[in-house]
């Protein structure tokens, strides 16, 4: 039997919710592009419950523990002597979640001579080391689409945030303020800018999408170009690089993969390209944008403002610049992770337990890595190497905390 150990963030400051704003999720059967949502066999959890978080278990136990199966629930995935640590000896499995993802390097790949598999709660498995995970042949899979729209859901709210400075004006609110000139000093339209997206995939299509009825000029750049009926029917413009696309951005919104050829992306010398007050906003990977040039671009006025849900390490420490640079509107990673996206991504974890533990393939569209090279959307989507490296730094956070 399996030993499965699963690491998801904390419950809520005042306990696991004992009830919910909603009573229920609209129902969806299909994703936009018509792949099917996660077709488990069963679930032992209800739709629009918390269940990313350490007491919701992502709705496992049942279904591990009545198959003879141990199921291992923390959040302390940080240091040596973090309960992951202590844990990978024996662990056959290790579930994660980009939230608050456990960093499988190869030093912990080394030290886990059972493992079998790495299971992205999510989209994003650059929080393991995929060049380990081939040489030791593992399965590194994820729930592809299962919170691809919610993602971009997230960054048309923090593109209209940032260009129409919301956060701030609200919170001359909360102060008991009334400064009109203030808030809009830093306030314009969207309508007739240019927004690109560094990516075209799943969330970067369907962020255009949602931006064409804002009659904004829509770009974007991708290795593997859109079909001409797409670009027709959005009025796209492609663009060969990301130099190139950048230039003529007013909004520039990232939404590719963490591998090594994206880590850095967005140095001095790529954000000296773009046009001056221009805005970035960033759900993909933290690690995607130099940390420090973010901050002296807001700091000289070249970025007129930064938003996104994505740092790293994660969790970020508290003394990460970017909780306290000008002009941001910065969340924790939440976009990926409300409610809706959590019993989707909750039930394809599922559906990957039951295809592992009964022989059965895992879906094409779920796999990152899988006897010994890049597999299914994996091959797609990223490039063999290691993206985590520095993420010891994450034991920052509980030192700090």
């Amino acid at each position: 039997m399996a030993k499965v150990v699963c690491v998801l963030y904390d419950d809520p400051v005042d306990g696991y919710p004992k009830s919910y704003p909603r009573d229920d999720l609209p129902k969806i059967d299909r994703y936009p592009d018509g792949q099917t949502l996660p077709t488990p066999k069963a679930i032992d959890f209800k739709p629009g419950a918390l269940l990313g978080s350490v007491s919701g278990e992502l709705g496992l136990r049942k279904y591990l523990e009545s198959n003879g199966h141990t199921l291992v629930v923390t959040s302390d995935k940080d240091g040596a002597n973090s309960v992951l640590d202590r844990e990978l000896p024996d662990a056959e499995i290790i579930i994660s979640q980009p939230f608050w993802p456990a960093y499988m390097t190869a030093e912990r790949i080394a030290k886990s001579p059972k493992l079998k598999m790495i299971v992205t709660a999510g989209i994003g498995s650059d929080h393991t080391d995929l060049q380990a995970a081939i040489d030791r042949k593992l399965t590194v899979a994820e729930v592809t689409f299962c919170n691809s729209i919610s993602v971009s859901e997230h960054v048309v709210m923090m593109i209209l945030s940032l260009v129409r400075n919301y956060i701030p004006s609200y919170q001359w609110v909360v102060k008991g303020g009334w400064n009109i000139a203030d808030c809009v000093t830093r306030s314009y339209d969207v309508e007739g800018m240019h927004v690109g997206t560094v990516a075209a995939g799943r969330i970067g299509l369907a962020v255009l999408r949602r931006l064409k009825p804002f009659d904004m000029h829509l770009h974007y750049f991708d290795r593997h170009r859109l079909p001409e009926a797409v670009e027709k029917e959005l009025n796209l413009t492609w663009h060969p690089t990301v130099e190139d696309m950048v230039k003529v951005c007013d909004v520039v919104t990232i939404n590719c993969p963490l591998h090594p050829e994206t880590e850095h992306l967005f140095d001095d010398k790529m954000i000296s390209k773009m046009k001056r007050g221009a805005f970035i906003v960033n759900t993909a990977r933290g690690k995607i944008c130099d940390r420090d040039a973010i901050v002296r671009a807001l700091e000289s006025g070249q970025l007129a403002g930064y938003a996104g849900d994505v740092w790293f390490p994660q969790p970020a420490p508290k003394d990460h610049p970017w909780r306290s640079m000008p002009h941001h509107g910065m969340t924790p990673h939440i976009s990926g992770t409300s409610l809706s996206a959590q019993a989707r991504y909750a039930a394809g974890v599922r559906e990957i337990l039951e295809c592992y533990f009964e022989g059965r393939p895992i879906r094409d569209e779920y796999l990152i890595v899988e006897g010994g090279k890049l597999a299914g959307v994996g091959a797609h989507s990223y490039s063999a190497g290691n993206a985590t490296s520095g993420s010891e730094e994450a034991a920052k956070f509980k030192k700090s905390a």
